[in-house]
């Protein structure tokens, strides 16, 4: 089968959804099948099999930075490499954000299969409903990762929804290097934006004990605020920007993952790749996290912006061995259930299926 997957966002600049994206196609190749990922990349290809599609513009989406490539140059190249690859079937990650996919959307080559991811609200959605609805519709198959990204689609766009999740690739972050840290190490990664909580897990560092290390990955509109603010405090690393080698290398080598996010998480990706990881996760009690831990059994969960609670967990577990031994257990087995092979198997279903019901599209068609 020639799978062709498009990604409105940069793979070389870290994301969920790049990094979905990536996985679910290198699943796809193990499988036997030919998979060629289309997208913006702003620097060389991420992976093997990318035919980068140009440059990206960072653009404000859901209280974050998109990087999306809504270009003429961009939507020629993926016209192009659409004819050339002549794919059976077109997965399409996003399928609504400006770029790619809704240039597949409106040339509609091959069987489309679109995946939504986001939750949490959607300027365009809500300034362009007809013209969303309209595209929408021209999808051959709707999937949802989680319950709140299924609402924001059905209650913008209509239409029906099967769900799926969000996989990890299991053996990428249960070995390789480990980078370990001082004392107990907590990790953070994320962007430094409000809605990632970063603020609520700094304050909580002063309840935490002299022997804690926390390293914090990433940049953001918060960095240079936070770093001054807390520049006291030398059990703070600040890391910057890190590759995927150097995260799971951190990953496997912190005592605890913390992911203190307020809002605006689907799915809880990354607290499945620390679980894969052996690490115990202590995150946010918010929807798109609860979709994935049980509390209790395989995180723990807190109140969001409850700095005084993120501490007091945070220093339960760093005084608990056995604690985070069963938190890690319990977190690898969950972790194998959303296995990016078994999300390939899922797709795979769903593209033969395609391809059986609705059958080739000649190039340029608007139906």
């Amino acid at each position: 089968m020639r799978i062709g997957i498009i990604c409105p966002y940069s793979l070389t600049i870290p994301g969920g959804v790049q990094m979905q994206v990536l996985g679910l196609a290198r699943a796809l190749r193990r499988k036997g099948h030919a998979v060629r990922v289309l997208a913006p990349c702003d620097g060389p290809p991420p992976d093997a099999g990318v035919t980068p599609l140009g440059l990206s513009l960072p653009t404000a989406a859901n209280g974050s930075v998109a990087p999306v490539a809504p270009d003429p140059a961009c939507q020629l190249r993926t016209i192009r490499a659409m004819r050339d690859e002549d794919f059976d079937v077109i997965h399409l990650h996003e399928p609504l954000a400006p770029g790619p996919t809704t240039t597949a959307l409106l040339t509609h080559p091959a069987p489309l299969i679109g995946t939504f991811h986001a939750a949490g609200g959607s300027l365009a959605y809500d300034l362009m409903p007809r013209a969303v609805k309209f595209l929408a519709r021209r999808l051959d198959d709707r999937v949802v990762v989680s319950d709140d990204a299924e609402k924001m689609a059905s209650e913008a766009l209509g239409g029906t929804y099967d769900k799926a999740f969000n996989g990890v690739e299991i053996k990428r972050y249960a070995e390789g290097p480990v980078i370990e840290g001082s004392g107990r190490t907590i990790l953070f990664l994320g962007r430094h934006e409000p809605r990632k909580g970063l603020r609520v897990l700094l304050d909580a560092m002063s309840g935490l004990p002299a022997n804690a290390t926390l390293w914090v990955a990433g940049e953001g509109p918060e960095t240079e605020d936070l770093k001054a603010r807390f520049a006291g405090d030398p059990r703070i690393e600040w890391l910057g920007m890190i590759n995927e080698s150097e995260k799971t290398a951190r990953l496997r080598g912190a005592d605890i993952f913390c992911a203190p996010s307020l809002r605006g998480e689907s799915f809880g990706i990354v607290l499945l790749e620390a679980m894969a990881a052996s690490t115990a996760v202590v995150a946010a009690d918010i929807p798109g996290y609860a979709n994935v831990v049980r509390n209790g059994r395989d995180a723990k969960l807190v109140p969001p912006g409850d700095s005084s609670a993120l501490a007091e967990t945070l220093k339960d577990l760093m005084n608990d061995t056995d604690a985070r031994h069963e938190l890690v257990m319990s977190g690898r087995e969950r972790a194998e259930m959303f296995s990016m092979s078994r999300l390939a198997e899922f797709y795979l279903k769903r593209y033969e299926w395609l391809i059986a019901t609705v059958g080739p599209r000649a190039t340029g068609a608007i139906a």
